[in-house]
């Protein structure tokens, strides 16, 4: 047998599992916006939402973070204060206005307008940094905004209340994450995924949490058995399980591919919500999910 062929079948081997590990990540992450828009019909609110999801995913976060403190080198004073800056901004904020919006738009719409997060870092950079946008570049973020609109015109025709308050938290909640991505590039190389990320939901825990004790009464803690268990899935299933998966894919097949392989997500949610949810799955808002996934794979390719 071709040495060169028995060679490769461990490689190829190894490539379609990580790729298998980030399209499941990818599809837990999305989940997140359809368990909460389940948790949404036992009349809680983003704050008490957000809490609950953070109060089942700080142990791990929590242990992984005590584990990287013992191994690792103490962190700068200067590296303390960066970190609770990224775990304010892209956890917590992020997360809050997703999950705000989310009580006005489709799964479908949040998940696509979410995904816009690679073209909110190329304004970002284009605008602040003066980095050049080349003619592929800008067609890459039309046609990604093309497909936006297809879909929230079709939400806005179907007499959904506040469609353009969701809308706008949901875009908030992807520019607060541009940030974030944006200035952790640096961090990431010099600490490490891993640490990096395990400090800063942390962070955002502690945020999350506190904000629940500050604004509203301890008694909101007792909910319906069902809260508890969809909250569960929130913080493991779609939370740590998705931030550690990624990470496995990305050291496999590296960060092109596994972004690459994300696309799934606006895709499995918009399916997902038809299923769980009993939101319709539209001619409009089929083409649109095409355009955001053909403008993202031209960015990516770039």
């Amino acid at each position: 047998m071709d040495k060169s062929i028995t060679d490769s079948a461990p490689a190829r081997a190894a490539y379609l599992g990580g790729l298998g590990i980030a399209i499941g990540g990818a599809v837990l992450f999305s989940t997140k916006a359809v368990v909460a828009k389940l948790l949404y019909r036992y009349q809680i609110d983003a704050v008490t939402l957000i809490a609950f999801r953070m109060i089942f995913s700080l142990p791990v976060f929590a242990a992984v973070a005590l584990w990287k403190m013992r191994t690792e080198a103490p962190l700068s004073n200067a590296d303390r204060w960066r970190i609770v800056g990224l775990g304010l901004v892209g956890y917590y904020l992020s997360s809050f206005l997703d999950f705000l919006g989310l009580q006005y738009i489709s799964v479908g719409l949040e998940r696509l307008i979410l995904f816009l997060t690679p073209t909110f870092v190329l304004l970002i950079s284009s605008t602040l940094l003066k980095h050049h946008i080349s003619r592929k570049q800008w067609l890459a973020l039309l046609t990604s905004y093309c497909g936006i609109v297809f879909v929230f015109l079709h939400d806005l025709n179907s007499g959904s209340r506040n469609v353009m308050l969701g809308a706008t938290l949901v875009t908030g909640s992807a520019a607060a994450y541009a940030v974030y991505l944006l200035l952790s590039g640096e961090m990431v190389k010099r600490l490490g995924a891993l640490r990096l990320v395990s400090y800063a939901m942390c962070v955002s825990s502690a945020a999350c949490i506190g904000q629940f004790f500050l604004l509203r009464p301890a008694s909101g803690l007792v909910q319906p058995l069902p809260v508890y268990g969809l909250s569960l899935v929130n913080g493991i299933l779609c939370t740590v399980m998705p931030v550690f998966m990624t990470m496995a894919a990305v050291e496999r097949i590296g960060p092109g591919t596994a972004s690459q392989a994300g696309m799934i997500g606006p895709v499995s949610t918009l399916f997902l919500g038809a299923l769980l949810l009993g939101e319709p799955v539209t001619s409009w808002q089929l083409g649109g999910t095409v355009l955001v996934l053909a403008g993202i794979y031209l960015l990516s390719k770039k």
